[in-house]
């Protein structure tokens, strides 16, 4: 079952009333084509309709917001520009009420039609022991994504809920993670805990003891792309070591799981990188604890506290199993 709401309304002004949706979606065409009947053509309208409607909005409105000149198209005016950017700047606005309403409303319909539960959307930070407690559980799709990638997609509402983690005690102020755990309107629970640490060959054959070894000529390092805790983490305990990461061979190197900076460094591409005891030993490689991190799942309020202590219960029973996890 699929919802889909959209921004609609009425301008009323003195000389008239102004149709929202219609009105951005004209504007917003001949800004983008830079000719009325490019503007037509990509609103599937006619060129007279398209002029008729640009007419009308100018008479309401009192003020030109179109400007046609002979060999150079039609561009917006001042005016015109202005207009559009505030009819823009509402419609963006509206667009995480509208995702989280429509969420709300598939929810809803779906126990109305008796569906004991709707299935969830999730998006996550990769973690195979949560992944495979959620894959077990039926009702939940989940997605990939970075820690901060997966509370936007939350935010803005694309999913009803995010799984992230950031290495840190507690969230810096000021961080989409402080606020997330703030925000009234959202459930977020701790679900496990993991170590994480650096990968390396089997043997250590560098004899890497810490951050500061990272720096040394000669080692390649795969790191975690923009937006992932574990880079997050991994950035906070360079600065902290006094090392300075873009300094790092292989810094820019970017890829989006554990498992994948893994199996780089298993087939000899690499040399070290960070991520979980688990997956080290997965792929029987050295491995050198860097400390503890806690892994959090934050939903949408209306999925309830008591199914989101389900999806922990599940996470944590595999958790106790697994090396390196609490």
């Amino acid at each position: 079952m699929k919802v889909e709401l959209f921004v609609d309304g009425i301008i009323s002004v003195a000389k008239g009333r102004i149709a929202f949706g219609p009105t951005l979606a004209l504007l917003d065409a001949v800004a983008s084509e830079g000719s009325l009947q490019g503007a037509a053509m990509r609103l599937h309208v006619s060129y007279r309709s398209a002029w008729g409607r640009l007419t009308l909005l100018e008479d309401i409105l009192g003020q030109p917001v179109i400007s046609k000149t002979k060999g150079h198209g039609t561009v917006l005016t001042s005016f015109g520009t202005v207009f559009l950017e505030a009819l823009g700047r509402a419609s963006r606005a509206s667009q995480e009420i509208i995702g989280l309403e429509e969420r709300r409303l598939e929810i809803a319909l779906a126990v109305l039609s008796g569906l004991a539960t709707a299935p969830l959307a999730l998006a996550v930070s990769h973690d195979s022991v949560l992944l495979d407690a959620l894959h077990s559980m039926g009702d939940i799709t989940v997605s990939i994504a970075g820690s901060t990638d997966a509370l936007a997609q939350l935010k803005n509402g694309q999913v009803d809920g995010a799984g992230f983690h950031f290495g840190a005690a507690v969230p810096e102020p000021g961080t989409i993670f402080a606020d997330v755990l703030a925000d009234p309107n959202l459930i977020a629970l701790p679900v496990l805990r993991r170590e994480q640490g650096l990968m390396m060959e089997a043997g250590n054959p560098f004899a890497i003891s810490g951050i500061v070894d990272l720096a040394a000529s000669g080692l390649r390092f795969v790191n975690r792309q923009r937006g992932a805790g574990t880079r997050i983490w991994f950035d906070r305990l360079c600065v902290e070591a006094g090392v300075n990461g873009p300094d790092i061979q292989g810094y820019q190197t970017e890829e989006f799981t554990h498992q994948a900076v893994a199996a780089l460094i298993a087939s000899g591409a690499a040399d070290v990188g960070m991520g979980t005891r688990a997956i080290a030993k997965r792929f029987s490689l050295a491995y050198l604890p860097l400390g503890e991190e806690t892994y959090f799942l934050a939903v949408r309020s209306f999925v309830g506290l008591p199914r989101l202590e389900a999806i922990r219960a599940a996470i944590n029973h595999r958790a106790a199993i697994t090396p390196g996890y609490a």
